[in-house]
């Protein structure tokens, strides 16, 4: 291992995580101890080989500034290291590592991560939540999760292999160069965590790779449920996951019809989007973020003629809070993936997705359910009548138009009993008001109810 360059990879970091602690000169024999453990427990339950608690290092700034800690010490008149290796269950071999780096002095501790039962010191078990170090049974469900991934039954895209094994990655070597930034062909499979400990492809590696199998699913239907007819859908996929991305944002483009408002219009008209952009963006990326891609699924993008709804597999992280979770407090679910995202500036670690979301639809436009989050994005429909009851005269034209979608004015005229003239103010404001469509021409076309 590169300790020098250890460093340098966890100070680029914007927070510490909760695998890796830094330090100025601090040290509590007592509170050390129980951070190995935290530490140890908290690189198993994120995937890491290592946790490491590094001195000489501001833990605001992230600026080297050098330490005086003494790694030899001694506590209770016996060398540190040994008190300490007795006093944690099971052994884990921790290191102490000594590199100087700008001219200064900066230890680094090597912690391995826990293997089959979590490490414990002085019988008791701790493990960090954010940038603090707890007792573990004060969070029983992180303590489950924990032995679950200790117990190699929670896989994650890193751990799980790829379903293919002859694997390509040209595209997102082009696709990295397009932002600027140079793979090595020698190392960023490596790098990238493209594959798991035992050397095999993982599934991270499968969708990023030229042809991941995995396609991405638009499903337009021309009502408000399921139910309705199901107009078209648009397949992006069986590509690169970030080129996948990529045209789904476009086609949002292609869906955000721009109205025209002439409400109050004094020159100019306003120009009014079916629905915020930046809305869209943030919940379809955070929705391939943070989608459980180990279930098999995708996440799943259905458009009804009032709504988007983005579904995206797996429930909150067992370490999330529903109030850390609408504060954009990210937890992400693929660590890996998150980083890849934030490297090509996809996505940026601020926080900002949900509380952007919230504050244009509010809390409701997230529903929970067991396996899966669902973001809706309300359409805003303008020149139309909200909260008005329709007349009678203009409820039976919609109805006789349901019931006879090729029925002519003269027609609607002699059923309910008015003028082919009133007939015709009553439809231009139904059609206005967007409550009913001409499809085709005013000869062979049809009507199309909209409401």
């Amino acid at each position: 291992m590169d300790i020098k360059q250890t460093v340098m990879e966890l100070c680029a970091y914007s927070d510490e995580q909760e695998w890796f602690e830094f330090k100025e000169n601090w040290f509590q024999p007592e509170a050390l101890g129980e951070y190995v453990s935290a530490l140890s427990n908290a690189a198993a339950f994120h995937g890491k080989r290592y946790a490491f608690f590094v001195w000489g290092i501001d833990d605001g700034t992230h600026e080297i500034v050098g330490t005086v800690f003494n790694q030899y010490d001694t506590y209770n008149q016996e060398p540190y290291q040994n008190y300490l290796a007795r006093n944690l269950s099971p052994s884990i071999s921790f290191s102490f590592e000594e590199v100087e780096m700008k001219g200064k002095r900066v230890v680094v501790m090597v912690i391995p991560a826990a293997t089959d039962i979590p490490t414990s010191y002085k019988e008791k078990r701790y493990i960090r939540i954010g940038s603090s170090k707890c007792n573990i049974k004060d969070y029983p469900k992180r303590e489950i999760e924990l032995f679950k991934r200790l117990d190699r039954r929670l896989e994650t895209i890193e751990t799980m292999p790829s379903k293919y094994s002859n694997l390509t990655f040209q595209k997102l070597m082009g696709y990295y160069g397009s932002k600027g930034i140079v793979l090595n062909p020698e190392t960023f499979i490596k790098n990238l965590g493209l594959k798991n400990e035992k050397g095999e492809l993982n599934l991270l590696a499968q969708l990023l790779s030229d042809n991941s199998h995995i396609p991405l699913r638009v499903s337009v239907f021309d009502g408000e449920t399921k139910g309705s007819d199901l107009f078209s859908v648009r397949e992006f996929g069986n590509n690169c996951l970030l080129y996948s991305l990529d045209e789904l944002l476009r086609y949002g483009d292609v869906l955000n019809i721009i109205q025209a408002d002439e409400k109050d219009r004094v020159v100019e008209r306003k120009e009014v989007p079916l629905f915020d952009n930046n809305a869209f963006r943030e919940a379809i990326i955070n929705a391939v973020l943070h989608n459980k891609w180990i279930t098999g699924n995708e996440p799943m993008i259905s458009v009804f003629s009032n709504r988007i709804e983005i579904l995206s597999r797996g429930p909150l992280p067992p370490e999330q809070t529903m109030e850390g979770f609408f504060c954009g407090e990210s937890i992400p679910v693929n660590e890996k993936l998150s980083e890849i995202f934030l490297q090509l500036h996809i996505s940026e670690k601020s926080g900002r997705g949900v509380p952007k979301i919230v504050g244009l639809y509010g809390k409701d436009a997230y529903s929970f359910r067991e396996n899966s989050i669902v973001v809706t994005i309300p359409f805003r429909r303008v020149n139309k009548v909200v909260n008005k009851p329709l007349s009678d005269r203009r409820k039976c034209i919609i109805s006789a138009m349901k019931a006879n979608p090729f029925i002519t004015t003269k027609e609607i005229g002699q059923l309910i009993g008015i003028n082919v003239s009133a007939v015709q103010k009553n439809i231009l404001f139904l059609k206005e008001n967007q409550y009913i469509e001409r499809i085709g021409s005013d000869k062979t076309g049809y009507w199309k109810v909209l409401d």
